[in-house]
Order: C-alpha cells, then sequence, then structure tokens
C-alpha cells in the first residue's frame, strides 16, 4: 500500500454564501416569516415597528396613486376611488368591504322577507348548499331527507331562493339558470327562454337553421335571441368570494408607466427595516466576560449577514426586473401577444451573474403592471425558431395572439381547420407543425373547426 502527497483546486461554498442563496430564492411570504424567525432567535437583530413608519408608507401610497392617475386609462376610476376614501366610511386595506360572501349576501336578502317559518327554514338550509357558482347540484328529494321536511315544501322554498339576486342563484342546471335571468328581463324574450330549455345543444354548436326549424322561427329572430343568451352568466356566483379565506400574491416589483418610459419600485415595504442593536454592540466591546463576548460576536456577525443577504436578495431582483423590462418592453406597453424569447443566460449575461443566480432570483416573485399581475417566470419564452421572412425569432405567445387573430377573421361559416391555420400562419412568418397549433388552440379554449362552425 503507497501513500502519495497531490494538490488539488476544489470549490465550496462558505456559509454566507448559502444563506446568500437560501435568501434569494424565498417568495415574499417566506421571507417575511424567515425575518420574523431570526428575531426570535437572534437578539441582536431589532426590527422597526411598522407604525413608526405609517407615514411614510402613506406617503409612499399616496405617491403610488399620484402615478396611476397620471394614466389617461385609470384616471376615471381613481377620481371614484378618491371619492371613495373621502368619506369618514371608507376603511383602506380591510378585505371585508370587498370581498363579500354569496352564502351571506343571499341570506341577507331571505332574512327581510315575511316567511313561514318551516319555509325559512328550508330556504335557509338551500342557501347553505349552493355551490361556489350558485348553483344547487344536490337532488332536492336527497336535501328533504337529511332535513326530516317534505319535498313538496323544499320545492316552496327554492321558489323563494330563486328569486333574489344575483339573478339564477338556486338554479339546478344551466337550461334553468339561463332562463331564470332571461324571466328578469323585460320584454321576456319568449323565443330566448324557449331556446334555453330545449335547443342548448344546437346553441353550442351555432346551428341556427335547425333552432329556426324546430321552433318555427325567422334566422333573424334566432340569431339575436342566441346572442342575448350567449351575453347570459351560466355562473352567478363567481364574482362572490370564496367562504374560505383567500390568499392573495403581494407583487414584489410594480412598473409604473410613464408616456415616454417606464419606473420600477420594490414592494419591500412590509418587511420590517433590520437594525444591529446598539445596546448589545456597546455591551460586546464593554464587557470583560469572553463568553459573553464570543456569543454576542458571533450574534452579531449572523445579523450582519443577514442583512447583507436580504439587501443583496433586493439588488439583484431589481437588476432581473430592469433587464427584463428592458428586454420585454413590447409586452408591457401593449400587453400579452408581445413577448419576445428569452432565456434565463439572455438576463444572466446582461447583468453579469450565473444562469442559476437568474433561476433563484425569478422563482416565487411577481411583478405588478398595468396588465396585471405576472409571475416573472412569465417572461422567460422559448423561440420558435427562426421566421421565414428573416425577422425576430417568434414566442408561443405571440403565435397564440396570432392564432387567435386569424380564427377571429375567418368566415364562421366555414371555419378555418388546423391545416388551414398552421399554413396561414406560416405564410406569416410563425411556421409551426398543425399538432402544436392544435394544441395552442386547446390551451387557449377554442373550439375545434366543428364548434366554431355558423350553420344557416
Amino acid at each position: 500500500m503507497e501513500l502519495n502527497m497531490s494538490q488539488k483546486q476544489t470549490q465550496s461554498l462558505s456559509p454566507q454564501m448559502m444563506q446568500s442563496m437560501e435568501v434569494l430564492q424565498m417568495g415574499s411570504q417566506e421571507l417575511l416569516e424567515y425575518i420574523e424567525e431570526a428575531v426570535q432567535e437572534n437578539p441582536v437583530l431589532e426590527p422597526e415597528e411598522n407604525y413608526d413608519k405609517q407615514d411614510e408608507f402613506s406617503i409612499l401610497r399616496r405617491k403610488l396613486e399620484w402615478l396611476e392617475s397620471t394614466d389617461p386609462q385609470n384616471r376615471y376610476y381613481h377620481q371614484q376611488d378618491t371619492e371613495e376614501e373621502d368619506s369618514p366610511l371608507h376603511n383602506y386595506g380591510t378585505t371585508e368591504d370587498s370581498d363579500e360572501n354569496l352564502y351571506y349576501y343571499v341570506l341577507s336578502q331571505l332574512r327581510v322577507l315575511e316567511l313561514d317559518a318551516p319555509v325559512m327554514a328550508c330556504a335557509e338550509f338551500l342557501v347553505e348548499n349552493l355551490n361556489q357558482s350558485g348553483w344547487l347540484d344536490e337532488d332536492l328529494a336527497s336535501l328533504a331527507a337529511d332535513l326530516g321536511q317534505p319535498e313538496a315544501l323544499l320545492e316552496q322554498a327554492l321558489r323563494v331562493v330563486q328569486t333574489l339576486e344575483p339573478a339564477g342563484v338556486g338554479a339546478r342546471d344551466l337550461s334553468e339558470c339561463l332562463r331564470l335571468q332571461l324571466e328578469r328581463r323585460a320584454p321576456v324574450n319568449a323565443l330566448a327562454v324557449q331556446i334555453a330549455q330545449s335547443q342548448l345543444e344546437a346553441l353550442s354548436k351555432s346551428r341556427y337553421g335547425l333552432i329556426a326549424r324546430e321552433l318555427k322561427a325567422g334566422p333573424e329572430e334566432v340569431r339575436e335571441a342566441c346572442e342575448l343568451i350567449r351575453s347570459l352568466n351560466p355562473r352567478p356566483g363567481t364574482g362572490f368570494a370564496a367562504r374560505e379565506n383567500l390568499t392573495y400574491i403581494n407583487p414584489d416589483i410594480i412598473v409604473v408607466s410613464f408616456p415616454d418610459h417606464f419606473e420600477l419600485l420594490t414592494n419591500d415595504y412590509f418587511f420590517p427595516t433590520l437594525n444591529i442593536s446598539s445596546y448589545y454592540t456597546r455591551l460586546m466591546k464593554e464587557s470583560d466576560e469572553n463568553e459573553v463576548k464570543e456569543y454576542l460576536s458571533g450574534k452579531v456577525r449572523q445579523a450582519k449577514w443577514m442583512v447583507r443577504a436580504i439587501e443583496q436578495r433586493r439588488s439583484t431582483l431589481m437588476s432581473c426586473a430592469e433587464c427584463i423590462l428592458d428586454l420585454q418592453e413590447a409586452f408591457f406597453r401593449k400587453g400579452p401577444g408581445h413577448l419576445v424569447p428569452l432565456s434565463l443566460a439572455d438576463v444572466a449575461e446582461r447583468i453579469g451573474v450565473h444562469e442559476s443566480t437568474v433561476s433563484r432570483a425569478v422563482k416565487d416573485k411577481y411583478i405588478q403592471c398595468s396588465m396585471g399581475v405576472y409571475p416573472l417566470s412569465y417572461f422567460f419564452s422559448r423561440s420558435l425558431g427562426p421566421t421565414l421572412h428573416g425577422g425576430d425569432a417568434a414566442s408561443p405567445d405571440a403565435a397564440k395572439a396570432l392564432l387567435k387573430k386569424l380564427i377571429a377573421e375567418e368566415d364562421k361559416r366555414k371555419p378555418l381547420s388546423d391545416q388551414k391555420l398552421c399554413e396561414r400562419m406560416s405564410a406569416q412568418g410563425c411556421a409551426l407543425s398543425r399538432r402544436t397549433v392544435a394544441k395552442y388552440r386547446d390551451e387557449l379554449h377554442i373550439p375545434s373547426t366543428t364548434g366554431r362552425k355558423q350553420y344557416e
């Protein structure tokens, strides 16, 4: 057995680098929990109370509202919000006002009606059994057995529930839901009621000629009645909050739009500002006990690492967001359908970090712009290859936008097949296979040729 000595170079991560990477990939809620836990464990960390920064936060909120009000699209709504905030009853930041529950909304209408006690009890029981769409999807016979009341009494109570708002609540199927809404409209369109009762399958296939022959009505009257039915809400309860608590996303980055440029703001005002305790720092220097000095020096070192890691997370996140904003400017100006191909390597090369750093920075992070709130990973889109005309490569987002445009412009009596759509997209510089076109069409929830065809 022979012993040899050799030199080799290895790479290892220091505890500080590992902590920095862990903090970088944390989402907002995860980081907040991490900070709260660290404050409990490390006495050297001193968080600033949010109450002390209330005035600063109010000033920031007012600045953000002013920036939003400069957008012509938001000015009217901003004025409405401002009028509401001036009311003494307005309580900014509460969720009870906006998240109205369907159950309590319907129940509040029911309680003001003068009903017999048995009917009222049955009606309240039916309201409790409404699903999130506002439908009653359980059989009345089984509900009557559960309640121990005759089915006829539940029928009477259901008729009362179906007169309440929103229109269509308490329906047992789609046909009944549409009929209840149509009967609320004056004058009642009798033809639309007939179609909702017996011709929904033909309506789903746009077979207006067949509906006209079955109901002995004119083609134009049938078309108008079908358009009226399509304008109804088949799920009247969807505009209300669920009974369980909803989880809201706090965006990490906010994009403020100006006519000639964009500005980015970090939404880290919900995190407490961490400071190193001056008391423990002074105690560490003045104490004569070595154990106390060692303990406090270790805690001070940990606190500094943590503060540095959080600041580095913010800096890296902002750099990634600025790069995304620069490279995807067309999206922020024109909206969905204008994403260009973008990879982690593109951003990493531009800001001078490794791809894995960019991957950690965008993980579970969200950005808010005028189009809504999007995960940062949404803006990384693969390339579909070079275009036929030598232009920029198309992304799946742009391909789907083109597909929607072609389908919207087609002749509904002779809709384009997936193969025809494939050929037309190729002619416009977006070469895709027929299978990919069918896949994108399904993702957009667009029916096939048969489902889009309108019959005379």
